[in-house]
């Protein structure tokens, strides 16, 4: 959650201030444009950053085009609507209710700061001593909109942005938590709420504990105290999700505690070409038994096609070369794309599997087909370089992706391009444009 940090002791006439100030600045001119140039003014921002805030925390405005939204009318309840809502509250009066409730030192919601505080930072010692002075902490809620508990934020996912960290013994974190009596499976609103907002689903798609080396140890530390391995609507929401993120350390503890494997797109991901064998009859098409998983978020559709598809993509993605090869011969579409519209090599190519790349190569998987980001599986192997570094075999598929016919972009050359290309991958362009 994208949400404004609050000072230590925030002030409620400082808010109602700025939001009278914000109406104030967009009257000050005598037409809608001139309105929006005096409010960038007041607050030292450009008219299209304006827009932007507005946009984006303004349920109403929000919808408009820009145009319409420079014309708009802005009253004091637009204004405190938007302060509100960008500190991650629904409405002014929650927003209001919380800082007044923060400012008092007993306050539950004093508390429930502090601890959060306290779980970000791994002060073990602050966490502890809260709880026993409020057994109850454990199962408060944040007031705003997420509603998430404090085990939540061991995942630092859909909390507000800032407070996503994950500490080196987050472990100790979670277990302090789970022994104080936190429910291992309650349900934050992150993300529009539903099923998929416990601990564990936001844990297996969170960067954070996954940089901090401790993903794989907290799953098992919230399966060791009964979270539902198969998700709490028994739909395998766990172990999809952690292989849709390429979290393969978290998809491996799941499938070692005992996850389910009975779907063609979880077996291909994780490597059991055993089981993907079997799931495929001898026409090619996948067998009635097998059952098929329908992931809304990513567009895949509850369709024995589309999930053969999808496990083709996602086994290229994590180098299971073995399957890759036996779906190509199976007749899988090689230039099936996911829900983003990766196809099997770009994901294959960005994430360094060679392997996997000759054999989507030899089944003349498309060269320039483009994902959702409009990038060819050249230009999102080239992108991988910059933004998540080179790894051994980057090189190498560079070069046999242009041998082969593939495009390259005249921009990926230019000398103000920035971040700029490694000077390895800069060569193989030069040399083979």
């Amino acid at each position: 959650m994208d949400a404004k940090q609050l000072p230590s002791r925030p002030n409620p006439e400082q808010y109602k201030k700025q939001a009278k100030d914000l109406v104030r600045a967009c009257k000050s001119g005598a037409n809608g444009r001139a309105t929006w140039a005096g409010l960038a003014q007041q607050f030292g921002l450009t008219e299209r950053q304006i827009i932007q805030r507005i946009k984006k925390h303004h349920p109403r405005l929000g919808k408009l085009a820009d145009s319409d939204i420079l014309n708009a009318r802005f009253a004091l309840a637009d204004a405190q609507w938007v302060i509100a809502r960008e500190h991650g509250f629904n409405s002014w009066p929650k927003f209001v209710k919380h800082i007044e409730a923060v400012t008092r030192d007993s306050s539950p919601v004093s508390q429930f700061e502090s601890a959060v505080d306290a779980i970000g930072a791994g002060d073990i010692a602050t966490l502890e001593s809260l709880l026993r002075e409020n057994p109850e902490l454990v199962r408060e809620r944040s007031t705003r909109a997420h509603r998430a508990t404090l085990l939540h934020y061991v995942a630092a996912n859909g909390v507000e942005d800032y407070r996503q960290k994950t500490p080196k013994n987050a472990v100790l974190v979670a277990e302090t938590l789970l022994r104080a009596g936190a429910e291992v499976d309650a349900l934050a609103e992150t993300y529009g709420g539903g099923a998929q907002q416990t601990t564990l689903n936001l844990l297996v798609s969170s960067v954070h504990p996954a940089k901090a080396g401790v993903q794989a140890a907290l799953v098992e530390t919230l399966l060791d105290f009964g979270a539902a391995i198969n998700g709490v609507e028994d739909d395998e929401s766990p172990l999809i999700t952690a292989l849709a993120f390429d979290y393969q350390d978290a998809a491996e503890a799941l499938a070692r505690r005992g996850a389910r494997v009975d779907n063609i797109v979880t077996a291909a991901s994780l490597g059991r070409e055993d089981l993907v064998r079997s799931f495929v009859k001898a026409d090619s098409s996948l067998k009635a038994d097998v059952p098929l998983i329908a992931i809304h978020w990513l567009g895949l559709p509850k369709d024995p096609r589309a999930n053969m598809e999808l496990a083709l993509v996602w086994a290229a993605r994590l180098g299971r070369t073995g399957v890759v090869e036996f779906l190509l011969q199976k007749g899988v579409d090689p230039g099936a794309k996911d829900g983003w519209g990766y196809t099997a090599l770009h994901s294959a190519a960005s994430n360094g599997h060679l392997e996997a790349v000759e054999a989507l190569l030899e089944r003349n998987a498309p060269l320039e087909a483009k994902n959702g980001y409009d990038g060819t599986a050249l230009d999102q192997t080239i992108w991988a370089t910059i933004h998540e570094g080179l790894v051994a075999n980057h090189i190498p598929i560079i070069q046999r992706l242009i041998d082969a016919g593939a495009k390259v972009h005249p921009d990926w050359l230019r000398a103000d391009l920035n971040p700029p290309l490694d000077e390895r991958v800069a060569e193989a362009l030069r040399r083979h444009r």
